[in-house]
C-alpha cells in the first residue's frame, strides 16, 4: 500500500484563493443614482458629501435646524473628499475594535485600502490571531481535533505510514468540523470580527508526519484568505446599512467617483500536533 507523501494538501474549500471575480471584489461599478435609489445611501458622511464634493458643516447637515441658511458647503476636490471619508471611516472603526492586540488592525486595513491599490494584505497580527484561534478551539468541531482523530484511526500502525488510500478520510474529517472563523462573541469587540469575521477560502496542508512507537508527530499548515470588500447583499442588510461605517466603506469602494479597490487578506499558521495510537477520541 502506497504511503502518503508530504507536504500534502488535505483540504481545500470550494471557494478558490485569489478569486478577484467574487462579488465583494467589485469596485467603481455603481453610479450616484444607483447608490441613492437602490441602496438608499443618501446620508453617507457627517463630514463631506461624496456626491456634491462639498464639506459638511453644522449649517449644511440635513438634520440641522440651520440647514440651508448658508447655502452649500465648501467645495473640495475628489481627493480631498476621499481623504475626509477615509479619516471618518477609521474613526468609526473604533466602535468595533475596543481592546486587545488586534484593535488597531482595522485602521491599518482601511489605510491599506486607501493607498494599497488592491494589493494583498498580510500581518503578523492576523497570522497570530489565526494560530491562537486554531490552538484554543476546544470544541468538538475543532478542525485540529478532527485531524488528530483521523490520523489515529487511519494510520497504518504496523508499517508506520499513512496510506494514500486514506487521504480522503482526512478531508472528510475536516468537512465534519468548523473551519477557523472570527465569529465568536469576543470577535465583535476585539477587532477580528470587523477585519475578517468569515473567511472566503481555506487550504490545510499536512507538511510532515512522523510515526514511531505507536505515536505520531505532525505539522499542519493553515492558509486562509478573506476579502476586504463589500457586495450589494452586504449593504442591503439592515445590520450593515444602519452603520455609517459600512455606508462610507461601500461608497468609497463601489461609487464610480472613488472606486477604491478592495483586497485579499491573507493569513497563515503552522501548528504541531502529537498523538498516540491508544488515545481516546476527544
Amino acid at each position: 500500500m502506497t504511503a502518503l507523501q508530504f507536504p500534502c494538501t488535505i483540504f481545500q474549500t470550494q471557494n478558490r484563493m485569489d478569486d478577484y471575480s467574487a462579488k465583494d471584489m467589485r469596485c467603481g461599478d455603481l453610479s450616484e443614482s444607483q447608490l441613492k435609489t437602490h441602496f438608499h445611501l443618501l446620508d453617507v458622511s457627517t463630514r463631506a458629501n461624496p456626491y456634491t464634493l462639498t464639506k459638511i458643516t453644522p449649517f449644511t447637515q440635513p438634520q440641522s435646524a440651520f440647514h440651508g441658511s448658508r447655502g452649500e458647503g465648501e467645495k473640495i476636490t475628489r481627493q480631498q473628499c476621499a481623504n475626509i471619508l477615509f479619516d471618518e471611516f477609521r474613526d468609526l472603526s473604533r466602535l468595533f475594535s475596543i481592546y486587545g492586540p488586534y484593535k488597531r488592525l482595522i485602521e491599518k486595513m482601511i489605510t491599506h485600502m486607501q493607498y494599497g491599490n488592491g494589493k494583498p494584505f498580510t500581518s503578523m497580527h492576523l497570522d497570530g490571531a489565526l494560530k491562537e484561534h486554531i490552538l484554543n478551539d476546544r470544541t468538538e468541531n475543532s478542525t485540529l481535533s478532527k485531524i488528530k482523530n483521523a490520523l489515529i484511526e487511519n494510520i497504518d500502525w504496523t508499517n508506520n505510514t499513512y496510506p494514500t488510500d486514506n487521504k480522503g478520510k482526512l478531508r472528510g474529517a475536516i468537512l465534519d468540523g468548523k473551519l477557523p472563523k472570527f465569529d465568536r462573541f469576543q470577535d465583535n469587540i476585539n477587532g477580528m470580527g470587523i477585519t475578517v469575521h468569515d473567511t472566503w477560502a481555506t487550504h490545510i496542508i499536512l507538511k510532515s508526519l512522523h510515526i514511531s512507537n505507536d505515536s505520531y508527530r505532525a505539522v499542519v499548515h493553515y492558509k486562509a484568505q478573506d476579502h476586504f470588500g463589500l457586495d450589494v447583499e452586504d449593504i442591503a442588510r439592515l445590520k450593515f446599512n444602519v452603520f455609517r461605517f459600512f455606508r462610507i466603506w461601500f461608497v468609497l469602494q463601489r461609487c464610480n467617483t472613488f472606486a477604491f479597490k478592495p483586497f485579499m487578506t491573507n493569513m497563515e499558521a503552522t501548528v504541531e500536533i502529537t498523538g498516540n495510537r491508544n488515545d481516546s477520541k476527544k
